[in-house]
């Protein structure tokens, strides 16, 4: 039997595929509502539709909160969160709660699989005297410990966890073995790691090169304008290199779990252990979590060429997800976007097809999107989703800031 700890937008997809490869599959949760609703084939996830979860249900699957299951189980994979903590590393918390709770309920032979991303060092140094403590069993000999980053995309109906490549990484080549062993009866290719820090930084490597070339081309793209470029264009034009170029696009910032997260676990570890700082995270940081600002800049210049201050201007947020066609508001560059718009003054609302409420007290949220554009002083376009009207939003809008490069128009100026 397998058995997920934390059935959230990494857990929950585990579960389903292994439920479709045939497996035996428990959900733990400490959720009481998420393990409700999973059972009643109610989904809280984006890319896990109800029926889906009901098409789980009926094949086995089932979501609980008793932490006696875990001793039935011949694999274990936590799924938990690891969110930042204030000192700027990662809360392990969850895990080390997750931890415990496999600990006191862990059986000879188990394979236990950590998947939620972290600095390297921790399934060795946190996850595994705290199994071996709670269980009296050792690791390597009594059970398999190892370590599998999530890949895991929101939204990405491309490439899921059935075709994207596994990396795993084992305290010992048996745990390797084993799980490698696993991982080829969910997913197309498993690539092994030489031990569980080696999987570990490869996450952290993944994540930091996107965090970095995103700085890159934020910063680029705000002298560009300055000196009168279109930067849209030198990306595109950049492309056409058939080698040695992968395009990046600027935005308003970085969000989700992974991008602007993930690369501080690495340089907190780096100051932590080595004494120096891990200067290109530390830089693009900086640079990515100046944007929202930036962008407010524009907006104030929008304004300032029809002698109108931010004070009393109403802005219209288009999509504020941190990713398009998807629901999810992790760390979303819109939200310090909007608090800053709305300690300038301005009367801040939004509009998107995926967000029933959002949590930033002020912001006014519209049910029509062009009637909102054309009442707006400027509207922003934050998130591309498919189900915006752009062309529509266009038309109505009288000023439209484009923050990612896709709509055109006399009226329209792009990031």
């Amino acid at each position: 039997m397998t058995l997920v700890v934390g059935l959230g937008y990494v857990g929950l997809p585990l579960a389903q595929v292994a439920v479709r490869r045939g497996h035996t599959v428990v959900g733990f949760d400490t959720s009481k509502r998420v393990v409700d609703n999973l059972n009643a084939g109610i989904s809280h996830v984006d890319d896990i539709s109800d029926e889906e979860v009901a098409t789980m249900t009926a094949a086995g699957f089932v979501a609980t909160s008793d932490a006696t299951a875990i001793a039935q189980a011949t694999t274990v994979v936590i799924c938990v969160p690891t969110p930042l903590s204030s000192a700027g590393g990662p809360d392990l918390s969850m895990v080390e709660s997750a931890t415990r709770t496999i600990a006191a309920n862990l059986s000879p032979g188990t394979l236990v699989i950590l998947e939620s991303t972290t600095y390297p060092g921790t399934t060795e140094e946190v996850v595994r005297p705290i199994l071996e403590e709670g269980s009296g069993l050792v690791a390597g000999t009594d059970f398999c410990l190892a370590f599998s980053p999530e890949r895991v995309d929101p939204g990405n109906e491309t490439y899921t966890i059935e075709n994207t490549p596994k990396v795993v990484g084992g305290l010992t080549p048996a745990c390797s073995k084993k799980a490698e062993t696993f991982y080829s009866g969910l997913t197309e290719t498993v690539v092994v790691a030489k031990g569980t820090r080696e999987a570990e930084m490869a996450k952290l490597l993944e994540n930091t090169y996107r965090h970095v070339n995103i700085a890159l081309v934020n910063e680029m793209v705000q002298f560009s304008h300055e000196l009168g470029i279109d930067f849209w264009d030198v990306i595109n034009l950049a492309a056409t290199k058939p080698f040695g170029f992968q395009a990046f696009y600027p935005g308003p910032g970085v969000g989700g779990h992974c991008i602007p997260i993930d690369p501080n676990y690495l340089s907190h570890r780096v100051q932590e252990q080595l004494g120096y700082p891990f200067r290109f995270v530390e830089l693009a940081q900086e640079i990515n979590t100046g944007m929202p600002g930036y962008v407010v800049r524009r907006i104030q210049d929008l304004l300032n060429q029809s002698s109108q201050a931010v004070n009393g201007a109403k802005i219209l947020l288009l999509g504020i997800t941190y990713k398009a066609d998807i629901s999810d508001q992790r760390e979303t560059p819109a939200e310090p976007l909007a608090e800053r718009l709305l300690e300038l003054g301005a009367e801040v609302s939004y509009f998107d097809p995926h967000v029933e409420s959002w949590a930033v007290e002020g912001v006014r949220k519209e049910t029509d999107a062009l009637a909102a554009a054309a009442a707006a002083d400027v509207t922003v376009l934050v998130q591309r989703h498919k189900a915006l009207d752009l062309e529509g939003v266009t038309r109505s809008a009288r000023r439209l800031l484009d923050l990612r490069g896709v709509v055109e128009g006399d009226n329209v100026h792009r990031l």
